[in-house]
């Protein structure tokens, strides 16, 4: 028996130089060190060797255990070592190979314009207000001199989750709730997305922007308005740009106008990009209507102000001369390259 434990010793050791993966390591241990295993097989026969040379066999078949099992090991570090290397070595990457570009985005251009236009009234001291998309009919409509039955809101028929509830069609609303919440001095705009029932053509579309401005403080005049207006529109579109206002009725301001911008392509010729008028309808403001400043409890004896709003695809479209307000909503890359 003793000679068949070294017999098994040795055999190990030469089975384990021709081991190279893992599979056929686990293999060898379940070979010899299995419960069906070469050196199991030998223990078995214990029982039937003498109190003498029991202690002496098991000893040896315990170093011989012993023995088996730390070359299994080492031998396993070695494979895993080896395999590593290999796995590195066809892994390899030439850090000095350019990487695949990635696409990357470019600003849309209603992006392009707003951001002018914030950089603009931020630089005279403006802030920049927000509110909710989703209005009560209080604010968008009632606060702003426009009560249910009034006609100018069938110009502004909108889409209604309730009789109360409704998605805002101007960004006038956030006038309202920031003279409620803070007494003059004020001066903001307000851009953000307003929708309108409108069915879907060249120059509208039931989701839309504005930019709408209020200045509220004491001995505000229509000629802080009109002053304001014409630095705007000169740094947005050049200081050899000339405006004009013509009479026009809001129910939330009084008086009130329409500022026209004279038309970039002919002067004020006329021609068929202004509709051979000369000139382009570029905003809407007016003084605010004291009924609305007492809406937002603040004394029109004491108080005045102005508002403006600038529909954003407007000056877009004017901006980059494009015909068709759709193609802003497409999402055509085709067409978003061009700026």
């Amino acid at each position: 028996m003793k000679d068949q434990l070294e017999q098994i010793r040795q055999s190990a050791k030469e089975a384990l130089l021709l081991c190279e993966d893992p599979k056929a390591l686990e293999e060898l241990r379940i070979r010899y060190l299995g419960k069906k295993g070469e050196l199991t097989a030998i223990l078995k026969q214990m029982g039937k060797l003498s109190a003498e040379e029991r202690p002496v066999i098991g000893q040896l078949a315990n170093q011989v255990r012993e023995e088996i099992e730390n070359d299994i090991s080492a031998a396993a570090e070695k494979i895993h070592q080896h395999l590593l290397e290999k796995k590195l070595a066809s892994e390899t990457i030439d850090v000095t190979l350019p990487g695949t570009p990635a696409p990357t985005g470019k600003e849309h251009p209603l992006n392009i314009v707003l951001n002018e236009v914030e950089d603009i009234f931020l630089g005279m001291g403006f802030s920049i207000a927000e509110g909710p998309e989703v209005e009560t009919d209080y604010y968008n409509f009632e606060a702003l001199n426009l009560p249910k039955d009034h006609p100018a809101r069938d110009t502004q028929d909108t889409f209604y989750i309730t009789e109360n509830v409704l998605l805002r069609t101007q960004t006038s609303p956030v006038q309202v709730r920031v003279m409620e919440k803070q007494q003059p001095p004020i001066r903001i705009i307000a851009p953000g997305r307003v929708y309108r029932s409108d069915a879907v053509d060249a120059t509208h579309s039931p989701l839309f922007h504005q930019i709408e401005g209020l200045v509220v403080d004491k001995g505000i005049t229509m000629a802080d308005l009109k002053g304001t207006l014409e630095i705007f529109i000169k740094r947005l579109y050049g200081e050899d740009s000339v405006v004009r206002f013509r009479p026009h009725h809001f129910p939330f301001t009084e008086p009130s106008a329409e500022m026209d911008i004279q038309c970039f392509n002919c002067h004020g010729e006329g021609c068929p990009m202004c509709k051979n008028e000369g000139w382009i309808e570029i905003l809407g403001c007016g003084m605010v209507h004291p009924k609305v400043l007492s809406n937002c409890n603040i004394d029109p004896e004491e108080y005045s102000g102005f508002a403006f709003g600038i529909g954003l695809e407007r000056i877009v479209m004017r901006r980059f001369a494009i015909n068709d307000l759709r193609l802003l909503y497409e999402n055509d890359l085709r067409f978003l390259d061009q700026f």
